[in-house]
């Protein structure tokens, strides 16, 4: 039986130590700033967002290239002899990441690639999906797997909500005629991915913690998630307080297991200091 292995981006915000007990491979994305380019993962969040601090200026980001998944993937079938490689690839509507995963798979055998139209928790979701899947069937077939893990990217249901509308400017992920109405009345987008973009949905107004127990119940009564797993995604400088709350709503609605993922660089440069997301699967 060929070993199978998972590899998806950091843009998936998939935590170390997962990511290290089921032996899934992630291929940074970047963060420049100052024209330097830093490897996701490999910089602190705190220094995104001290540069802010002392610059006003926002920092970008850009995709994995084809000469890395190249790199990423030849380590791989090195690491793994004649294993299949099947990526879960960040969402190719918001990214060229999946675009130079495809290119440079063409240069191997046995590595599948699934488009996930998603981000961050959404994206997470749907690795774990799939490590869970072969966990319980490890001699499923192949095919069978990724008919399986396709079948999930629809269900997979990511919101979040910013904590700073000058970072999800920057990234182009608003309006300036959105944004200078959002912070003159205190208005929170509510950004969901719909067919694999980040679509403003809702606006919510007031405080923070109000706005995300707000949020949060839209999401559960909106969606009928699987209860065996939710996910919540943060970036630094979330009140715990916020964290508790959230905790016992998802307690409440029965919830069996919840996993906290703070956001790396790539997604905390859109998303801004205090940011707060939920994900799930939709049954």
């Amino acid at each position: 039986m060929r070993e199978i292995i998972f590899s998806t981006e950091s843009g998936a915000d998939l935590r170390g130590d997962l990511a290290q007990k089921y032996g899934v491979q992630v291929v940074p994305m970047h963060v420049i700033m100052d024209g330097q380019d830093y490897l996701d993962g490999f910089i602190p969040v705190a220094d995104i967002y001290d540069y802010y601090e002392r610059t006003k200026k926002i920092p970008s980001t850009t995709s994995t290239n084809s000469n890395e998944y190249h790199d990423f993937f030849t380590k791989i079938k090195a690491d793994f002899p004649g294993c299949i490689i099947i990526h879960i690839g960040y969402t190719s509507r918001a990214s060229s990441s999946f675009q130079n995963a495809t290119i440079a798979a063409k240069e191997f055998d046995d590595i599948f690639l699934i488009d996930a139209l998603n981000v961050s928790g959404g994206l997470m979701a749907i690795v774990m999906y799939a490590v869970s899947l072969l966990k319980a069937e490890p001699s499923i077939d192949p095919a069978r797997l990724i008919e399986k893990i396709e079948s999930q990217v629809p269900q997979s249901r990511l919101a979040f909500v910013p904590g700073s509308l000058d970072f999800l400017r920057a990234g182009g992920r608003v309006s300036n005629a959105a944004y200078l109405s959002g912070s003159l009345l205190k208005i929170k987008p509510l950004i969901e991915l719909v067919d694999g973009k980040l679509v403003s949905t809702k606006k919510y107004r007031g405080k923070m913690s109000r706005v995300i127990e707000k949020m949060m119940r839209d999401y559960l009564n909106e969606y009928n998630i699987d209860k065996g797993q939710l996910y919540f995604l943060y970036s630094i400088g979330l009140d715990e307080s916020i964290k508790r709350r959230v905790d016992e709503i998802a307690e409440e609605a029965g919830f069996k297991h919840v996993t906290w993922i703070e956001a790396g660089a790539v997604i905390s440069t859109h998303g801004g200091p205090g940011a707060f997301g939920i994900a799930g699967l939709e049954i």
